[in-house]
């Protein structure tokens, strides 16, 4: 995760406050429910990243006696894979 988990509620706030003022949207729900269930969305996407990075470790691990052996760069390996990962799945990091 780029942003850090402090910074969460703080832009979450910030953007439904801005969308309330500009009246682009009512909330039909109470501000701190909004307020939780944006920080909770905002959290799942930011997390995307953290855990196609745990998912490309655990690939390599599982490689890891070949990469030793044919002295290949892990941080290349792992950049790669994540790449291809990425494409494969349509992901927006």
């Amino acid at each position: 995760m780029r942003i850090p988990r402090s910074w969460v509620p703080i832009i979450a706030k910030k953007i439904i406050d801005n969308l309330i003022a500009k009246e682009l949207v009512r909330p039909k729900i109470p501000m701190d429910k909004l307020l939780e269930t944006a920080e909770g969305l905002m959290m799942e996407e930011l997390s995307v990243e953290d855990r196609l990075n745990d998912e490309v470790r655990m690939l390599l691990k599982k490689h890891e006696s070949e990469i030793e052996r044919g002295r290949m760069d892990y941080r290349s390996l792992f950049e790669l894979t994540k790449k291809k990962l990425v494409k494969e799945r349509n992901l927006v990091l």
